[in-house]
Protein backbone atom coordinates (compact mmCIF):
# COMPACT_ATOMS: atom_id res chain seq x y z
CA UNK A 1 0.00 0.00 0.00
CA UNK A 2 1.77 3.18 -1.41
CA UNK A 3 2.20 6.12 1.67
CA UNK A 4 -0.85 8.34 0.72
CA UNK A 5 -3.20 5.01 0.32
CA UNK A 6 -1.89 4.27 3.57
CA UNK A 7 -2.70 7.67 4.67
CA UNK A 8 -6.36 7.75 3.34
CA UNK A 9 -7.18 3.96 5.04
CA UNK A 10 -5.95 5.57 8.19
CA UNK A 11 -8.09 8.61 8.08
CA UNK A 12 -10.98 6.35 7.25
CA UNK A 13 -10.27 4.29 10.23
CA UNK A 14 -9.86 7.02 12.52
CA UNK A 15 -13.26 9.41 11.25
CA UNK A 16 -15.05 6.07 12.15
CA UNK A 17 -13.36 5.49 15.81
CA UNK A 18 -14.13 9.43 16.09
CA UNK A 19 -17.95 8.22 15.17
CA UNK A 20 -18.34 5.98 17.12
CA UNK A 21 -17.11 7.64 20.29
CA UNK A 22 -19.68 9.66 20.17
CA UNK A 23 -22.16 7.09 19.81
CA UNK A 24 -20.82 5.19 22.96
CA UNK A 25 -21.22 8.36 24.74
CA UNK A 26 -24.95 8.89 23.73
CA UNK A 27 -25.35 5.62 24.54
CA UNK A 28 -24.20 5.74 27.96
CA UNK A 29 -25.85 9.16 28.52
CA UNK A 30 -29.18 7.25 27.98
CA UNK A 31 -29.01 4.15 29.73
CA UNK A 32 -27.65 1.88 27.46
CA UNK A 33 -24.00 1.40 29.00
CA UNK A 34 -23.59 -2.01 27.75
CA UNK A 35 -24.05 -0.63 23.92
CA UNK A 36 -21.80 1.97 25.37
CA UNK A 37 -19.15 -0.37 26.74
CA UNK A 38 -19.32 -2.26 23.21
CA UNK A 39 -18.92 0.34 21.08
CA UNK A 40 -15.79 2.10 22.84
CA UNK A 41 -13.80 -1.13 22.93
CA UNK A 42 -15.20 -1.20 18.69
CA UNK A 43 -14.05 2.57 18.56
CA UNK A 44 -10.43 1.62 20.19
CA UNK A 45 -9.75 -1.22 17.90
CA UNK A 46 -10.73 0.95 14.93
CA UNK A 47 -8.06 3.86 16.38
CA UNK A 48 -5.51 1.20 16.47
CA UNK A 49 -5.93 -0.30 13.23
CA UNK A 50 -6.04 3.51 11.81
CA UNK A 51 -2.18 3.99 13.51
CA UNK A 52 -1.45 0.40 12.30
CA UNK A 53 -2.49 1.51 8.69
CA UNK A 54 -1.06 4.74 8.83
CA UNK A 55 2.87 3.58 9.51
CA UNK A 56 2.00 0.91 6.69
CA UNK A 57 0.52 -2.49 8.00
CA UNK A 58 -2.19 -3.88 6.33
CA UNK A 59 -4.13 -5.71 6.38
CA UNK A 60 -4.52 -5.32 9.94
CA UNK A 61 -6.57 -8.07 11.26
CA UNK A 62 -7.83 -9.26 14.83
CA UNK A 63 -10.05 -7.16 17.38
CA UNK A 64 -7.50 -7.58 20.64
CA UNK A 65 -7.15 -3.86 21.69
CA UNK A 66 -3.97 -4.94 23.88
CA UNK A 67 -2.61 -6.91 20.82
CA UNK A 68 -3.35 -4.17 18.40
CA UNK A 69 -1.17 -1.62 21.03
CA UNK A 70 1.38 -4.44 20.92
CA UNK A 71 2.05 -3.95 17.83
CA UNK A 72 1.67 -0.04 17.64
CA UNK A 73 4.15 -0.12 20.37
CA UNK A 74 6.33 -2.38 18.27
CA UNK A 75 6.51 0.75 16.44
CA UNK A 76 6.13 4.11 18.48
CA UNK A 77 6.88 3.55 22.21
CA UNK A 78 4.20 5.36 23.61
CA UNK A 79 1.59 2.93 23.05
CA UNK A 80 2.73 0.53 25.88
CA UNK A 81 0.93 2.85 27.98
CA UNK A 82 -2.44 1.70 26.71
CA UNK A 83 -1.88 -1.68 27.86
CA UNK A 84 -3.88 -1.86 31.21
CA UNK A 85 -6.95 0.37 29.59
CA UNK A 86 -6.76 -1.79 26.83
CA UNK A 87 -7.21 -4.75 29.04
CA UNK A 88 -9.94 -3.69 30.41
CA UNK A 89 -11.80 -2.73 27.18
CA UNK A 90 -10.74 -5.98 25.88
CA UNK A 91 -13.27 -7.45 28.60
CA UNK A 92 -16.23 -5.56 27.12
CA UNK A 93 -16.03 -7.52 23.76
CA UNK A 94 -17.96 -10.13 24.22
CA UNK A 95 -20.30 -9.82 27.39
CA UNK A 96 -21.74 -6.48 26.36
CA UNK A 97 -23.27 -7.54 23.53
CA UNK A 98 -24.81 -11.91 24.44
CA UNK A 99 -26.84 -13.30 27.27
CA UNK A 100 -24.61 -16.24 27.33
CA UNK A 101 -21.62 -14.57 27.64
CA UNK A 102 -22.17 -13.91 31.15
CA UNK A 103 -23.47 -16.35 34.28
CA UNK A 104 -27.12 -15.19 34.35
CA UNK A 105 -29.19 -12.28 33.47
CA UNK A 106 -28.39 -10.06 29.90
CA UNK A 107 -25.82 -7.29 29.53
CA UNK A 108 -28.18 -4.39 30.53
CA UNK A 109 -28.60 -6.30 34.19
CA UNK A 110 -24.48 -6.01 34.65
CA UNK A 111 -23.02 -3.01 32.36
CA UNK A 112 -23.88 0.55 34.74
CA UNK A 113 -22.60 3.55 34.06
CA UNK A 114 -19.70 3.41 36.10
CA UNK A 115 -18.59 0.79 33.64
CA UNK A 116 -19.87 3.01 30.89
CA UNK A 117 -17.81 5.94 32.39
CA UNK A 118 -14.62 3.20 32.59
CA UNK A 119 -14.95 2.72 29.03
CA UNK A 120 -15.32 6.00 27.80
CA UNK A 121 -12.17 7.34 29.72
CA UNK A 122 -9.95 4.20 28.36
CA UNK A 123 -11.15 5.05 24.92
CA UNK A 124 -9.95 8.53 25.53
CA UNK A 125 -6.53 7.31 26.28
CA UNK A 126 -6.53 5.35 23.24
CA UNK A 127 -8.07 7.97 20.87
CA UNK A 128 -5.46 10.28 22.06
CA UNK A 129 -2.64 8.39 21.67
CA UNK A 130 -3.54 7.97 17.89
CA UNK A 131 -4.43 11.37 17.44
CA UNK A 132 -0.83 12.40 17.78
CA UNK A 133 0.01 10.34 14.88
CA UNK A 134 -3.24 10.14 12.87
CA UNK A 135 -5.36 13.27 11.59
CA UNK A 136 -8.67 13.36 10.19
Amino acid sequence: MSENRNGAEARRWLRQALHDRDAARLNREHGFCEHACFVAQQSAEKALKAFLYARGQGPVLGHSTLALAGDAAALEAGFATLADACRRLDQLYIGTRYPNGLPDGVPHDFYDRGLGDQALADLDLVLACVQRFVDV
